[in-house]
């Protein structure tokens, strides 16, 4: 909806009563600097009026209403020059959502019209164009704008590419936001979606406020602040890119072991079983093999590893050179070149990440409802796929803070979200994350003592899964209390002041940070 002065002081509720004029047509391919220039319909009583809009960016003639009825009938035209006002006062409204899997061809091509030059878009929800559309719109104007969005827009990957392109080229500043509440539509189905309300303009104001929901699903609270950046957080106006390396001294995450096989190299716990009865020989070259879906919900899965294996003990195992060679056609008969090229490696894994170390295994999806995200060690000997995210020669020390409630916020601001679950990111979470700045050898052993501790409560469940451990409906009582007690050496690490909730602890990692990368840009600067 676009509002002028000519809507009244007060909305129009529906039906229509008052004078109102409705454009009909696709948004994002309608010039909305010509919106005061279409030809105009008057259908119902004196005073409601019509506009119907069908191709963009042309010069529009306009029908002259003089508070009279007319028919609707498109051939019912009186051609007149309307003269009205360059910008509007605000632009509102409740755009589509769209995620990026779930947009049709139609909508595909709009953001792609919308978007055009801009690197990286298609990782864009649907409603991200009116936000693109509106920052184009009131360019060097006072008009306000306010738009309900999906939160994902603030989340993850997209706010790289979205908000680094308003803030930076656009030079927009957000006035107030409400933080992430849950709407339930008036849709068949009442179907609940996590929203967000951004409100932003192309000029600064001295006050700004944050709408806080304690519970989506209640109410929330005002809080007054200097500035909001794109993660609806008080703190300046700060992007997380993508990055490589990590931003602190700690060990590097990588991916796990990518098999490429089609399952050709994989087996299941009955499959492993069988295998060894019938072909003993090949057994030891098999492995236990896990993912973030195995290692969360205590799955058994086995692999093939067949880095080192002799060719005349591969010769003596028929059933094994069966899955080989079924492994190498289906890599064949790929349309990637790559994956043609590793047809000529078909005992191996596409890709081998495998370390020599015991390691850290992050799930790279987890259940946004649990307080913490399963997190463990792995030894060498356990073969993880491309599914889970690996920290080579980790200590207790870096379990500690990964899995510790100051981690969580930072993946809870920054990370993407699939349906439900975080999707915790190696280049955008882990690479980013600020790592406390100079803890000393007293909170090193503290963190670590807890961080053991939450280890050895859950050997003490050797039945259940880490899927039962961290449900937040059947988390042990010692689990939980040993994870409060992590939290809290935790934040000391941090700062002696203790955090009252989440807002503030993010608040603080921004802060972090903007230190952190200000330092790396400057010694960047400096070995130039």
């Amino acid at each position: 909806m676009i509002c002028n002065s000519e809507t009244g002081d007060k909305l129009s509720r529906i039906p229509l009563v008052k004078s109102a004029k409705i454009i009909q047509g696709n948004a994002l391919k309608i010039d909305w600097n010509n919106l005061d220039k279409t030809k105009e319909y008057d259908i119902t009583a004196d005073v409601t009026n019509v506009f119907e809009v069908n191709e963009p960016k042309v010069h529009y003639e306009t029908l002259n209403v003089f508070s009279k009825k007319v028919n609707i009938n498109p051939t019912h035209i009186i051609q007149n020059e309307f003269i009205a006002k360059s910008k509007y006062d605000y632009i509102i409204g409740n755009p589509p959502f769209r995620g990026k899997s779930n947009q049709n061809e139609e909508q595909k091509a709009d953001l792609e019209v919308v978007f055009s030059g801009v690197k990286g878009f298609g990782v864009l929800d649907y409603v991200t164009a009116w936000y693109l559309k509106a920052a184009q719109y009131i360019q060097n104007t006072k008009t306000k704008v306010a738009f309900v969005s999906t939160n994902s827009i603030t989340q993850g990957e997209q706010v790289g590419v979205l908000w680094n392109l308003l803030f930076n080229h656009y030079r927009i500043k957000i006035h107030f936001a409400h933080r992430t509440f849950q709407w339930n539509n008036e849709a068949r189905g009442n179907a609940a979606v996590h929203c967000v309300i951004i409100g932003f303009a192309n000029f600064d104001i001295p006050e700004k406020l944050i709408f806080e929901y304690e519970n989506i699903k209640g109410e929330a609270h005002e809080i007054k602040v200097k500035n909001i950046n794109p993660y609806l957080v008080e703190g300046k106006d700060i992007v997380i890119l993508s990055r490589k390396t990590p931003i602190c001294n700690v060990p590097k995450i990588v991916f796990g072991s990518m098999p490429n096989d089609n399952g050709n190299l994989l087996l299941s716990k009955q499959e492993y079983e069988d295998y060894k009865k019938i072909e003993p020989q090949g057994a030891k070259y098999i492995k236990e093999f896990t993912g973030g879906e195995e290692f969360i919900n205590k799955i058994e899965r086995f692999c093939f590893w067949l880095n080192d294996i002799n060719p005349s003990e591969l010769r003596d195992c028929p059933l094994l050179l069966n899955r080989i060679d079924n492994n190498k056609n289906y890599r064949l008969k790929s349309s990637r070149e790559n994956t043609k090229k590793l047809a000529e490696y078909p005992m191996l894994f596409g890709e081998i990440r495998q370390p020599k170390s015991d390691y850290i295994l992050i799930p790279n999806l987890s259940s946004g409802l649990r307080k913490y995200i399963p997190i463990g060690f792995k030894s060498s000997k356990v073969i993880t796929s491309n599914l889970a995210l690996i920290i080579p020669n980790a200590k207790v020390y870096h379990f500690g803070i990964l899995t510790s409630i100051m981690h969580m916020s930072w993946v809870r601001y920054t990370c993407g979200m699939l349906s439900t679950s975080l999707r915790y990111s190696n280049n955008l979470v882990y690479n980013n994350f600020p790592w406390p700045e100079n803890p000393t050898e007293k909170q090193i052993k503290l963190v670590e003592q807890s961080a053991q501790k939450v280890l050895d409560i859950r050997a003490y469940f050797p039945e259940s899964s880490l899927a039962d451990l961290y449900d937040p409906r059947t988390m042990p009582p010692a689990l939980v209390k040993a994870h409060q007690e992590l939290d809290k050496a935790v934040d000391l690490c941090y700062r002696s002041q203790a955090f009252t909730n989440e807002s503030k602890r993010i608040e603080f990692l921004f802060e972090l940070y903007d230190k952190y990368t200000a330092d790396l840009f400057t010694n960047k600067k400096n070995k130039n």
